[in-house]
């Protein structure tokens, strides 16, 4: 259920899960806010490393490495506990600031929609 409910029944507005940001990165930010890092992998490696496509993305460097490791230290690949908990946190930290920022996006939409109507109930006044 979640956001597809809650869009169904409010009224607020809510980004686009999928869609690009409206509004700038920096909006609401008094200094400079830390860029991520860069993904080294390129679409290539992935290719000749034949990760399947739900594996590419943010965190696709973390997995390469794992799936190195298991396939040295193979079959005791429970010696790459240390990659896979990169990888696991990786995805991790990637889905919390993705959640982070869908928020942001929705309460810089509230905002707006509420500037506007307070501009709309000052003309009619």
């Amino acid at each position: 259920m979640g956001n597809t409910v809650q869009k169904a029944f409010s009224s607020d507005p809510y980004p686009e899960t999928f869609g690009v940001p409206q509004f700038d990165a920096h909006y609401g930010f008094s200094g400079k806010r830390e860029e991520r890092p860069k993904i080294k992998a390129t679409k290539e490696d992935m290719i000749a490393v034949k990760i399947e496509k739900r594996f590419r993305d943010y965190c696709v460097d973390q997995y390469i490495e794992l799936l190195r490791c298991h396939q040295k230290k193979y079959p005791y690949v429970r010696r790459c506990a240390t990659e896979q908990y990169d990888y696991y946190k990786c995805e991790y930290d990637d889905q919390v600031l993705r959640m982070k920022e869908y928020e942001r996006e929705r309460r810089l939409l509230i905002r707006e929609k509420e500037k506007m109507e307070s501009q709309k109930m000052e003309v009619i006044a």
